[in-house]
């Protein structure tokens, strides 16, 4: 190992890896230092096998839920040893091969991996195992971990995360999930459709939080009809464990304290940046609750110490962590570093039917006091959707006084795919008209986008 890496990397998720590799590909030494599994959160616990999880739940479903069609399926059923070992081969063939593989995938570029816990012992030094590794500069991409609530007996009664969710060995028959963030949405199908009784408690009064209100409410109430139940504005009393079995007594406002009775609770209410045994303040890096301190090109306040992705705060997706990590570490060894342009990142709820989000909603653009226009498109509208009965969906587009997309908003199964045409109108400064005047294929879900916008032409022509 050099006695002095010209970059050293703390983490291994999407703006780690990035920078890691980007630095290697410009011929520097380069150490790697990841406590757990290289790729961080999406692939390991995240959007990847929830996601993979949420496709064979929804094929389950269908078969379950195909009468209607004219197709009778008997006994459709899961074999969960079965589904979770088709999961991992799914990960395994994303990552790229096995662990050892990944690693020697890593060593092939000439970045030398080191697995366990970073800590700084000066602001050119940090521990890892007993061993000093020491680096020209440091790139800090430690990502984030879920915040557990204060709730009285929790700790003692025993929880689980999303980490511990896309991998249970065997499934309980009764789950509460604490909050209503986009993954609590996906597990809470996902695990009613694989015969779990599913709670969700939710302190707020509304559930997923920085979404489309519309779109939300529509959301919970597609999946109340699948048999998801939904307690909003929860104020929580204890949990207490009695053998096996979770009591979570709570109440809601107004109302008397309920008892509910689970076998496993899920907790999903936020995340925040890895901090905590970085001992920072040996480097001197200052840092607050939110994340790291930053300026505009990803230095912190020690000038050869940068850091990038969801450890910086702001947007936490896979997406903008690792084109965070490329801008960073061109930064760090340019004479002139350049300040960071936060891209246009749209997201997708996975849920069936998903959630895609671009931009604006109509709350953040109230709330600015932005004039705007909406043009909306129920899918019960489009052909497609009829004939596939996924008609229960809205497209919503938020416009400016000339036409320009400020946001756009879609439930419908698939909703990813359709917003792919608004995203590259958005990016390109493009009005309406672009979608609205663009011939498509028939019959496609994406008529509901390009008549969403036509929607918005013709208050113009009116």
């Amino acid at each position: 190992m050099p006695k002095i890496f010209d970059l050293v990397v703390i983490g291994g998720g999407p703006a780690g890896s990035e920078a890691a590799t980007n630095a290697a590909a410009l011929g520097k030494r380069v150490a790697l230092i990841e406590e757990q599994k290289l790729g961080g959160t999406c692939l390991n616990y995240g959007c990847d096998p929830t996601d993979t999880l949420l496709h064979i739940a929804q094929m389950l479903y269908s078969a379950q839920t195909c009468n209607p069609y004219g197709l009778h399926v008997s006994h459709a059923r899961a074999d969960w040893k079965s589904v979770q070992a088709y999961v991992r081969r799914v990960m395994k063939q994303i990552r790229g091969g096995s662990v050892q593989e990944a690693n020697r995938n890593l060593k092939a570029q000439g970045i030398t991996f080191i697995q366990g816990k970073a800590r700084f012992v000066s602001p050119h030094t940090v521990e890892v195992k007993g061993r000093e590794v020491r680096g020209k500069n440091f790139v800090i991409a430690t990502g984030v971990k879920n915040v557990v609530p204060p709730i009285p007996g929790l700790e003692d009664a025993g929880y689980i995360t999303h980490r511990e969710a896309v991998s249970l060995p065997t499934l309980p028959r009764r789950m509460a999930i604490i909050g209503s963030m986009p993954m609590a949405m996906e597990f809470a199908q996902l695990f009613h459709r694989f015969g779990v009784q599913v709670t969700v408690l939710e302190p707020a009064l509304e559930i997923l939080a920085g979404e489309d209100r519309e779109l939300a409410q529509r959301l919970m109430k597609i999946l109340e009809g699948e048999g998801v139940r939904f307690e909003v504005g929860v104020m929580f009393d204890s949990v207490t464990r009695v053998r096996k079995e979770k009591i979570i007594q709570f109440h809601c406002p107004d109302e008397p304290i309920q008892k509910l009775v689970v076998d496993e609770i899920l907790v999903m209410v936020g995340r925040r940046p890895i901090l905590d045994e970085l001992n920072l303040e040996a480097a001197g890096v200052e840092y607050t609750d939110e994340g790291i301190t930053i300026n505009a090109t990803g230095r912190t306040t020690v000038p050869h110490i940068w850091a990038a992705g969801d450890v910086t705060g702001g947007a936490q997706f896979s997406s903008r962590a690792a084109d965070h990590g490329r801008f960073v570490v061109r930064n760090v060894f340019s004479k002139k570093p350049q300040p960071f342009e936060e891209p246009l990142v749209p997201w997708i709820i996975s849920t069936d039917p998903a959630i895609a989000h671009l931009g604006k909603a109509e709350e953040d653009l109230w709330q600015e006091g932005v004039t705007f226009r909406v043009g909306k498109l129920e899918l019960g509208k489009i052909d497609r959707a009829i004939m596939n009965g996924e008609s229960d969906g809205l497209v919503k587009l938020l416009a400016d006084e000339e036409g320009h997309l400020l946001g756009a908003h879609i439930l419908a199964r698939n909703a990813g795919d359709m917003l792919a045409p608004a995203v590259i109108v958005m990016r390109q400064g493009l009005t309406v008209d672009a979608l609205a005047d663009a011939i498509l294929p028939y019959p496609v879900m994406s008529d509901a986008v390009r008549w969403a916008a036509d929607q918005l032409v013709e208050k113009d022509d009116g």
